[in-house]
């Protein structure tokens, strides 16, 4: 009795968590094993032919396919202009709500509805704006003298407009963890550079920027793992559409699996899809500690 008691003083954190291991276990581990192995199969979800093995062919002919480079730049691209764009009007928000303005706490709290929107919804509200004939954006160029334009129905077109429904929802989140990075910045440096006669574009770029940067690099990172995945809003408005112009990765996965009924297939997507996620996430991760440590 001893001994056991020994045992569990010394390790009894361990015990404490075992909980939580194994929930993550079950919960996370079990799904992409299973994931990575049947993407060694080619299945139908048949229940009378099983799954055949194949080994890597799935991703032989994976790196082969025209679709699935066309899907990994149209994620890129939707991705890389979003976050880019995000960010610097979430920082831009953040600076400008970081001084003491009148009606600051209601604006802060107006900009937080877009957010708290579902993404279905949001998709369908903007499918509404963008549509031809009577939708508000259109409307909107009538009135000011300009042609109309496509938006969703334009190959050309379509990529820019659900990005602009991205940024629309999402740069509040940026520039909330923005201002909470600025509430933490001490107002010394800001005097010092005052007495040296800094002016506020020299205040911004060398004590507002690196000072904020390692918060602004966590933000950017829980965004871009959000983005790649953005399936609900694109799918609500263009369902990848016009002719794959808006597919991403995401939806071509879905596509694979629950139309074209390869699941084998779509298995293999979803482990590129992983690795190359948290090969990103581990870039970010070390620009972030990085960033951290020049402060």
């Amino acid at each position: 009795m001893v001994a056991i008691v020994n045992w569990l003083d010394r390790h009894l954190k361990w015990v404490f968590v075992a909980p939580a291991l194994l929930f993550i276990a079950l919960m996370v581990a079990f799904p992409i094993f299973y994931t990575a192995r049947l993407s060694l199969f080619e299945w139908s979800m048949s229940a009378v032919q099983p799954p055949k093995w194949v080994g890597l062919d799935n991703y032989a002919a994976l790196l082969a396919s025209k679709a699935f480079w066309h899907a990994l730049w149209i994620t890129f691209y939707h991705s890389s202009i979003s976050i880019v764009l995000e960010t610097v009007l979430g920082v831009g928000i953040a600076v400008l709500f970081s001084k003491k303005m009148f009606g600051a706490r209601t604006a802060k709290t107006m900009m937080m509805l877009p957010m708290v929107a579902t993404p279905v919804s949001v998709g369908l509200v903007w499918l509404l704006i963008y549509e031809p004939s009577i939708g508000m954006a259109n409307q909107l160029l009538k009135r000011l003298g300009f042609a109309t334009q496509e938006w969703l129905g334009s190959v050309t077109q379509v990529m820019p407009s659900l990005i602009i429904v991205d940024v629309w929802q999402w740069t509040p989140m940026i520039a909330l963890i923005a201002i909470a990075g600025l509430a933490t910045i001490p107002s010394d440096p800001y005097e010092s550079a005052s007495v040296d006669g800094a002016n506020a574009w020299q205040k911004f770029t060398r004590i507002t920027l690196p000072l904020l940067l390692p918060t602004l690099i966590t933000a950017i990172t829980l965004r871009v793992i959000d983005l790649v995945k953005t399936f609900d809003t694109i799918y609500a408005t263009t369902q990848g559409g016009p002719n794959f112009a808006s597919q991403t990765l995401n939806l071509m996965i879905f596509d694979t699996a629950f139309s074209g009924f390869k699941f084998g297939y779509a298995s293999a997507l979803l482990i590129v899809f992983f690795l190359m996620l948290i090969t990103l996430v581990l870039v970010l991760n070390g620009l972030r500690g990085k960033a951290g440590s020049l402060q």
